[in-house]
């Protein structure tokens, strides 16, 4: 047996070990940050009216209420599953268009910087859910257990 592949068993293990625990981490950090943002929803008044000639299409085709409320219950649901790892790309895309609807709605308008209201943080969510969009939730997920349950995996 050659010594390089005796090498290469270990650095392969580190490297699924690495990814497995990087994409979980993700998926912790933002189901956190988009969670907590719908439950400032859930337990705050409707701003939305303000900004509803900013949504873009079709969402400015919608009511401020029900913007309200897809935008609430999408920071509820798919953050719980993100959590768990279930849906995650679906999750993540959802995810991805509520975040380009608030940089567009909200803080296109501001720049960059996070302490103006820039579009810095919407930007920075969007980039670590992209991992999460292309490579799904990892091997740390309910998603992948369903795959090697249906021996795809």
């Amino acid at each position: 047996m050659p010594r390089t592949s005796a090498k290469k068993q270990p650095e392969k293990i580190y490297a699924q070990i690495g990814e497995a625990v990087g994409l979980l981490g993700l998926r912790l950090l933002l189901a956190y940050e988009f969670f907590d943002a719908g439950l400032e929803k859930l337990h705050g008044k409707n701003w939305f009216d303000s900004i509803q000639d900013q949504f873009p299409f079709p969402f400015s085709q919608f009511s401020a209420d029900l913007n309200w409320n897809l935008a609430m219950y999408a920071e509820l649901v798919f953050p719980v599953l993100l959590l768990v790892g279930l849906l995650t790309r679906l999750s993540a895309l959802a995810l991805i268009v509520l975040t380009a609807v608030a940089w567009y709605a909200v803080h296109a308008g501001y720049g960059y910087t996070i302490s103006e209201g820039g579009y810095k943080l919407a930007l920075m969510f969007i980039v670590m859910l992209l991992p999460l969009l292309g490579q799904g939730a990892g091997k740390l997920s309910l998603d992948y257990l369903w795959q090697r349950y249906r021996g795809k995996a």
